[in-house]
């Protein structure tokens, strides 16, 4: 066994010991090793030598169906993929490149809509970005006048939030805070321990406060996973990025994300449908027509993201 991996002998989003395999590879063997070698050179440099004698193992849940990794990175390993493998300077120069107008355009839509919500002054508000990368989403939230805290697991990416006004917290200082919002974007998918760590996000939480997760879609991911087309490019109809080695360790389905939450005494809400057509102010383009408009009044698509709020508080 690698001492950079550890095993997960149960699912990290129920508890349940009995979930089946459904692929396996080592992590240094074809097709992986050519994948790993692609993805990562892109983005900075990969040192295969680290990944011998561990295997890229995917399995699914029985109980719950979340689809894992079981042998994922440690957390030494972890420190090594975001802090040295991928470029801290390359990546912060994709992210911006990728965020035009429309990126922050559509992060202000959203803080004014959690704001709106809640229905008081944004300085009587707290806001948690949990796994907040750059952190331009917790400056947003600055920016609106509410008290703005971040969490990240890299200190590059924790250094350049401090310089940008949001106050940043360790996992040990989280107990000190009571938030009315934690943002959780991009976040679960990562996190060796979603059940555990929904646990604590919810006792940080106010009484009538509100969590975010959003996941990568999973839309055809059972005819994606019987194909395994390693060579298939992000975001095309074939791209296994949902379950990109080392990385995204958890694809979570809808009902997954809705089990794991009543576990955790929580419960899916909606915002107010109003709120969504009062601050919808963007809407140039399809893409953001569809968004703004469109979206809020057909819940039945099933948006990327769940909200969530204490089963105990009627809302």
């Amino acid at each position: 066994m690698n001492s950079y991996f550890i095993t997960r002998n149960k699912c990290p989003a129920c508890n349940s010991i009995r979930f089946k395999e459904i692929y396996g590879n080592p992590f240094t063997e074809s097709p992986i090793r050519e994948y790993l070698k692609a993805f990562y050179s892109a983005q900075g440099k990969i040192e295969l030598e680290y990944l011998e004698g561990a295997t890229y193992s995917l399995v699914e849940c029985e109980r719950c169906g979340l689809i894992f990794q079981r042998e994922i990175p440690g957390e030494a390993l972890m420190e090594i993929l975001y802090e040295h493998w991928i470029d801290p300077e390359a990546a912060l120069q994709q992210y911006e490149n990728r965020s035009g107008l429309d990126v922050y355009a559509e992060y202000a839509e959203n803080v004014m809509q959690i704001i709106a919500h809640f229905r008081t002054k944004p300085s009587m508000l707290s806001f948690l970005d949990y796994g907040m990368g750059w952190g331009k989403w917790a400056v947003m939230v600055r920016a609106f006048g509410c008290n703005s805290y971040g969490l990240d697991l890299s200190l590059t990416r924790r250094n350049y939030a401090n310089q940008g006004g949001v106050t940043v917290l360790n996992r040990e200082e989280l107990g000190g805070h009571q938030f009315d919002f934690i943002s959780a974007d991009w976040v679960f998918e990562h996190i060796p321990e979603p059940l555990e760590t929904l646990y604590d996000l919810r006792s940080v939480l106010k009484l009538e406060g509100l969590i975010r997760i959003s996941v990568p879609t999973v839309r055809e991911v059972d005819r994606r996973l019987k194909m395994m087309d390693w060579h298939a490019p992000k975001d095309t109809r074939n791209s296994l990025n949902a379950v990109a080695p080392l990385e995204h360790i958890n694809c979570f389905r809808r009902e997954t994300l809705l089990k794991m939450a009543a576990m955790a005494g929580m419960k899916e809400v909606h915002i107010r449908m109003d709120r969504h057509f009062q601050l919808a102010r963007n809407l140039s383009g399809i893409r953001r027509l569809v968004k703004n408009v469109i979206l809020p009044v057909l819940p039945v698509l099933k948006r990327d993201y769940i909200l969530l709020a204490r089963a105990d508080v009627s809302n």
